[in-house]
């Protein structure tokens, strides 16, 4: 059998991704479990974590596993993943030794990399994830690199939840103000699993550079097409809005603008006014709010919503925890 990896949910069938949201179904009802007993799993992470690594952690300990955390760079030697380069920077080892030596010692590898946001075609190639889905020889999970597949299970789990069959249901992806310009990961994701489930989506922003990469853009076609819902951007916000089911917020820098952040700044700060408010929620259908957090309250939505009971988005972080378990499960059990 090959070797399986987590990197995005565009390499599982809906029928795959239907049965690890059953699997973390099952978790959240009864959490303990003996799926990872005698096993391990090496957690990196380039960039921050609260949430990912708290769930990590916790979902190996409560299946009887045990997570190594890992920072590169800081309490793990700096690495380099281009290939047939004289290493005479900063970086001490290279991937080809440290994703293969992990895998001598560990069961599974969970990698956790943002883009460097200097240029879109360098960053769109996800070098990082895909140098250790290459050189390990065990199970490779993506933590959030330019997508961020974790996130999509928790989100859909948290909507089935509500709503149970998700066909059809008109779902808001809409594009929010932020002081900085943020990694498009949790955009691509949502797209792509909201397509997925049938949802009839939206892609709201507020201008053209801002929709997301064509690659994913045509993958949310696709999913649309081959499950039953349907794909369109908007710049029109009572449009998007207006009979909304679920309204899933995130702030992301636009493409085009990528390593010229000044330039994009004037278009961002025009646009605050596409904060999730009372009045925007009111033209849905009775609508659920989330957002993967953390959140900016009064930024990105208003206190107001975020204390709403419509608001699912401390429902959809709890969820992070099951739907991992799930996935590690599933890849112990495939080996």
């Amino acid at each position: 059998m090959s070797l399986r990896h987590f990197l995005t949910t565009q390499d599982y069938s809906r029928a795959e991704i239907d049965a690890l949201l059953e699997q973390a179904a099952a978790f959240k009802r009864s959490p303990r479990g003996q799926q990872l007993a005698g096993k391990s799993v090496a957690l990196l992470f380039f960039n921050p974590s609260m949430r990912t690594r708290t769930s990590f952690e916790l979902g190996a300990f409560h299946l009887g596993g045990h997570a190594i955390v890992l920072s590169p760079g800081k309490d793990a030697w700096p690495i380099e993943f281009r290939p047939n380069v004289v290493m005479d920077g900063e970086a001490e080892e290279h991937i080809a030794e440290v994703a293969r030596v992990l895998s001598r010692y560990v069961d599974l590898i969970a990698v956790r990399a943002f883009p460097k946001f200097q240029d879109w075609s360098v960053d769109r190639e996800d070098a990082v994830i895909k140098a250790f889905a290459q050189y390990a020889t065990v199970p490779v999970i993506n933590m959030e690199t330019i997508t961020h597949p974790c996130q999509e299970l928790a989100h859909a789990l948290a909507l089935k939840e509500r709503f149970g069959d998700l066909t059809g249901r008109k779902y808001v992806l809409t594009w929010t103000y932020h002081p900085k310009p943020l990694n498009t990961a949790v955009a691509n994701s949502a797209l792509l699993i909201a397509t997925k489930m049938g949802m009839d989506v939206t892609l709201l922003c507020p201008t053209p550079d801002y929709v997301l990469d064509e690659r994913y853009m045509a993958f949310g076609e696709q999913n649309a097409k081959e499950n039953g819902g349907s794909l369109k951007v908007s710049h029109n916000i009572e449009e998007a809005y207006s009979g909304a089911d679920v309204v899933y917020a995130k702030s992301w820098g636009a493409l085009p603008f990528f390593g010229r952040w000044e330039n994009e700044k004037p278009i961002r700060d025009a646009h605050k006014h596409f904060i999730v408010d009372e009045a925007k929620m009111a033209l849905t259908n009775n609508g659920v709010f989330s957002h993967c957090l953390p959140l900016r309250r009064n930024i990105k939505a208003t206190d107001a919503v975020m204390d709403s009971p419509a608001c699912i988005a401390v429902d959809e972080a709890e969820n992070r925890l099951h739907v991992q378990k799930a996935v590690m499960a599933s890849l112990i059990a495939q080996r």
